[in-house]
């Protein structure tokens, strides 16, 4: 990949620096993963509920769902797992390459609501029970339909209902398949940099972190490992479509399913969304943690965290009507595959050839893969505030570059992975405290300027980093960032979409489509539990 492209005003604006500056408070609570349910057998309801918004509204919609325990939850490491019996997007449907997986939906959606089924694109279905519909086997209100395939080939698709799409994928009713290789190539079992193997593994093993993967690579190809991964849903929502379907659906409670005048009339045009949500949930609820209380029926959350050098897998589903501009910060997105179809190159099939993407454009049914990383690679300055001078163990760490430049050597260090080329560069030309002095920026002072909970008051990462770059033991940040872990500080990079109506809740900003990838030192346990 190429190395990291940051903005051109990265050093020029005391604005830029307070964004990308995290503080610990927020980064302990993060929480995200690829989460499903475990197949391959998947008993499956679709209903209604009423999903949460952040700008308090409760907005009638329609979503798939449990009928009955799953047979298993994954990521093994996440305990207190939840399958409702209706959720938003639906259930991840996790299985394995080459099993045959089936699928019982059940139809529990309002009589007026008529007949509903599931397509599930890439994938060579059969159908038994229900009723023939246009695009696939319906079923009846209370009835049922089967759909039976065989997971082909790894990779991330979408699954959303094929009956009157235009109401019934706007209400909710669209998930996830995530297919795992059969066969992970041996070079991604033993952990990543390919310059001193195992070295991600050790360092995971050093400081007590769990492995929320579902997998060590993302295809049957050696160049698909990874070390982390998400899963992004991208819809938006009318809420006027909403609140007539509810409308109606209230006035033709009890009808007869199919008799005449029993069936909804919502417009679905003119569409005027208002709602533009990451996995069923818009920015700041995004997030919280998976399966957390305050979202019965919108489990899966949007919060993606990494430590410098990993390789993050990123499954990006474009599930609404529209296009989505997604902009991930501080690096491009490195598409390994579209749709589950790897991107290899036409002369040589052991190289891939899929762009690095500065936004990854969500074309609505379409799934993509990607890998992310992040370094610090060509900051021109130590993001860990080393200075050979310092009486501070924690400042004096060496960097040793491997054959790529990184001190991946150390993996029980606090630096590992660092971009040793920039090691011991000052930032600051008259600092505060304990770092090295005559880099190219000096810092506002942190103890006049703060800029809200993004500012550390420093950009340095790691422990003690904030304190010796402040010059002081007095914890002048803001309240909520007392007792952080050894002074922990991380970095915030903003992912958004570039529409930027789009970072709204029913125009308030901020909302919509926006998280945060934070990034923290490697002894910054990343706890992913809930």
């Amino acid at each position: 990949m190429r190395p990291t492209k940051m903005k051109s005003a990265f050093l020029k604006t005391r604005l830029l620096l307070a964004a990308m500056v995290a503080v610990a408070s927020l980064t302990a609570t993060a929480h995200a993963a690829a989460p499903g349910i475990t197949g391959p057998t998947f008993n499956l309801t679709a209903q209604p509920a009423f999903l949460n918004q952040p700008d308090g509204s409760s907005v009638y919609s329609w979503g798939y769902g449990c009928n009955g325990a799953p047979s298993g939850f994954a990521p093994a490491a996440i305990t207190g797992a939840s399958c409702p019996s209706m959720q938003v997007p639906g259930p991840t449907l996790i299985v394995t390459e080459g099993q045959t997986v089936t699928v019982n939906l059940t139809n529990g959606l309002p009589s007026s609501a008529g007949n509903t089924s599931i397509l599930f694109p890439g994938f060579n279905v059969t159908s038994s029970g229900g009723t023939t519909g246009l695009l696939a086997q319906e079923a009846a209100p209370g009835g049922s339909v089967t759909y039976t395939f065989v997971a082909g080939s790894p990779g991330t698709r979408a699954y959303y209902s094929g009956t009157q799409g235009d109401l019934q994928v706007e209400m909710g009713l669209y998930g996830a398949v995530i297919v795992l290789p059969a066969h992970v190539p041996a070079a991604c079992s033993t952990g990543l940099p390919t310059t001193n193997p195992g070295a991600n593994l050790t360092a995971e093993a050093h400081w007590g972190e769990a492995d929320y993967r579902l997998s060590a690579a993302a295809y049957d190809h050696p160049k698909t490992c990874y070390d982390r991964e998400y899963l992004f849903q991208f819809s938006e929502m009318d809420a006027n479509i909403h609140a007539q379907a509810l409308a109606q659906v209230t006035a033709l409670s009890g009808c007869i399913a199919g008799a005449a005048g029993c069936s909804l009339t919502v417009p679905t045009e003119p569409y005027h969304p208002g709602y533009f949500m990451i996995n069923g949930r818009s920015m700041p609820d995004d997030m919280d943690g998976n399966y957390a209380v305050e979202y019965p029926h919108q489990p899966y959350n949007g919060n993606p965290h990494m430590h410098p050098g990993e390789q993050v897998l990123l499954r990006i589903i474009g599930q609404g009507r529209w296009q989505h501009p997604f902009h991930e910060h501080a690096n491009h997105v490195r598409i390994l595959a579209r749709d589950a179809n790897l991107i290899v190159s036409a002369t040589d099939p052991n190289s891939l050839a899929g762009p690095a993407l500065f936004t990854t454009t969500t074309t609505p049914g379409l799934a993509m893969d990607g890998i992310f990383y992040y370094t610090g690679r060509g900051l021109n300055w130590d993001m860990y505030a080393h200075n050979p001078t310092s009486t501070d163990p924690l400042a004096t760490l060496g960097c040793t570059p491997d054959a790529n430049g990184y001190n991946t050597g150390a993996p029980t260090a606090v630096n590992y992975f660092e971009w040793c080329q920039d090691h011991n560069k000052p930032l600051q030309v008259a600092p505060f405290g304990d770092v090295a002095a005559g880099g190219p920026v000096t810092l506002p002072d942190a103890n006049i300027f703060t800029n809200g909970n993004w500012y550390s008051g420093s950009p340095y990462l790691g422990p003690n980093a904030t304190t010796r770059a402040t010059g002081t033991t007095s914890d002048f940040l803001p309240s909520n960032t007392q007792g952080n872990p050894a002074n922990e500080r991380g970095f915030a990079f903003m992912w958004h979409s570039h529409n930027e109506r789009e970072i709204t809740t029913n125009n308030l900003f901020p909302g919509g489509m926006m998280m945060m990838m934070l990034i923290d030192s490697r002894e910054f346990v990343i706890d992913e539990q809930n």
